[in-house]
């Protein structure tokens, strides 16, 4: 995970991004393993752990309802963008288990990545395995999105028809 998280700090700096972060089932791991990167500082906003639904709502701006939803990952990285002032937000909700919720089975995971114009990517996980390691399987899957997304905005930045 270290090369990962060096290669999103890079990706970050060389576009002059910020990122934030808006987290529920992996209650602060993805913060933590930003927050560990190289020059964090320089374009690492900070985190929301939202574990409680109402936090979501009254927080992030989710709309009242089930939360271990597509719609809610991508609220809720809209709203760490908007909280936050961060340029890019990953989001992470879902199911860990052992049993399910909301009548979600266990390992399902939902993952969003949104920008400042409000671009949405959603992306449903299902995710074999103990709590930890479903936990483990979203932070990993989590900062791949988040990567891909800065390849996908340093490309449209570097573009000669990017505005």
């Amino acid at each position: 995970m270290p090369e990962l998280v060096a290669y999103v700090a890079r990706l970050a700096r060389d576009s002059g991004l910020s990122i934030g972060v808006a987290e529920s089932l992996t209650a602060g791991r993805i913060a933590a393993a930003l927050g560990a990167g190289p020059d964090a500082a320089d374009w690492f906003r900070g985190s929301i752990v939202a574990y409680a639904p109402e936090v979501k709502y009254d927080v992030l701006g989710v709309d009242p309802g089930p939360v271990n939803t597509a719609r809610c990952a991508g609220q809720l990285a809209t709203g760490a963008v908007r909280v936050l002032g961060a340029d890019l937000a990953v989001a992470a909700t879902g199911v860990g288990g052992p049993g399910p919720d909301e009548g979600v089975p266990p390992g399902t995971v939902f993952l969003a990545c949104a920008n400042e114009a409000g671009a949405i990517e959603v992306q449903e996980l299902h995710l074999p395995g103990p709590p930890g390691a479903v936990v483990g399987a979203t932070v990993q899957a989590a900062l791949r999105l988040l990567a891909q997304a800065l390849e996908s905005q340093s490309s449209r930045s570097m573009s000669p028809t990017a505005s």
